[in-house]
C-alpha cells in the first residue's frame, strides 16, 4: 500500500493520497494539507485519484479539495450526511456511511463511524480483500487479519485523543465509544493514520495512550478541582496533545464528562 502524506505547517492537518501500487487508482482522505506535493507524487508515481474521502467537514480538513478538483475535475467528494450541509463552498458530489465498502484497485476502504468531534466523524479502514473481518480475536481487537491502515480524522491521535467541544461535537460518551468500541477492536498492527501529527498504531495507543489505559482501568482518575472553560469542574486527567500541548479531561458537576483544550483549564 501506498501512502503519501502533507502536513499543513500551521494546523499540523493530514491529508493523504492512498493507492494499492505504482499505476493504479488512488484517493485522497480529506484535503487540508499542502496539496501540491501530493500532486506531485501522483503524477510521479503514475497514480490515478477518483475520489476525495473526508472525514469531517471542519475547515483544516478540507480547505484545499477545490485545488485537487481543479487538477482533477471528476474528483468525486465524499462525506458522512450529517457533515454535508456544513462544508460551506465545498463541492460534495455524494455521500458515504459505515456499512458500504467502496473498492480502489485491489484495496478496499471500509467506513467506520467514530462520532464524538462532529456526529458525522468518519474513520476509513483500507485494506486489500480478506483483512480485517470481525471474529474471535484477543486484546485490543474484535478483529482477525493483519496488513491494515486506518485514518482516523480528529477521533484519535498518537498518545492523545479528540475534542468534543469544537462545531458539531456529539459527546465524551461518544468518543470514548468510538476508540474503545471501533478503533481499538482492530488487530494490533493496524496503522493509525491520524488527522493531525505522526502516525502510530493500534497495539502502541492500547498500551501506551494515557486515555485509553485510564478508559480500561489501568490509570487512576484525577480528583483534583479546577476550572474548565471558565467553569468549575474535575479535572479527571491532565494528557498530552498532538501539537506539544495538553488535552483535558473534566468531570462537570452533574457527572458529566468532556474533553477540552487543556489551555482552558486553571488549577483551583
Amino acid at each position: 500500500m501506498i501512502v503519501e502524506r502533507s502536513m499543513h505547517p500551521q494546523f499540523l492537518s493530514n491529508t493523504y493520497l492512498v493507492a494499492d501500487g505504482e499505476g493504479s487508482v488512488a484517493f485522497f482522505v480529506d484535503a487540508g494539507g499542502p496539496v501540491q506535493p501530493l500532486i506531485e507524487a501522483a503524477e510521479r508515481l503514475d497514480l490515478h485519484p477518483s475520489h476525495i474521502l473526508l472525514t469531517h467537514h471542519h475547515y483544516d480538513h478540507v480547505c484545499e479539495a477545490s485545488d485537487l478538483k481543479r487538477r482533477w475535475p471528476k474528483l468525486e467528494i465524499l462525506i458522512h450526511p450529517l457533515e454535508r450541509d456544513l462544508l460551506g463552498d465545498v463541492e460534495v458530489t455524494g455521500e458515504v456511511d459505515a456499512g458500504q465498502t467502496l473498492a480502489f484497485g485491489g484495496l478496499e476502504v471500509r467506513p467506520l463511524r467514530t462520532p464524538g468531534h462532529t456526529a458525522g466523524m468518519l474513520s476509513f479502514l483500507v485494506g486489500h480483500p480478506g483483512g480485517p473481518e470481525r471474529g474471535a480475536s484477543p486484546a485490543p481487537g474484535g478483529f482477525t487479519g493483519s496488513g491494515a491502515a486506518v485514518f482516523t480524522g480528529d477521533t484519535l491521535f498518537k498518545g492523545s485523543v479528540g475534542g468534543v467541544r469544537a462545531p458539531g461535537h456529539t459527546t465524551c460518551t461518544d468518543l470514548r465509544d468510538s476508540i474503545m468500541g471501533t478503533l481499538m477492536e482492530l488487530p494490533p498492527d493496524t496503522t493509525i493514520f491520524p488527522g493531525h501529527a505522526e502516525e502510530t498504531s493500534v497495539g502502541e495507543e492500547w498500551e501506551r495512550n494515557v486515555f485509553i489505559r485510564m478508559w480500561r482501568g489501568l490509570e487512576r482518575e484525577g480528583s483534583a478541582s479546577c476550572l474548565a472553560m471558565g467553569e468549575p469542574a474535575t479535572l479527571v486527567l491532565l494528557g498530552p496533545d498532538y501539537d506539544g500541548g495538553n488535552k483535558a479531561w473534566v468531570r462537570w458537576p452533574d457527572g458529566s464528562d468532556d474533553i477540552v483544550p487543556g489551555s482552558q483549564v486553571q488549577s483551583l
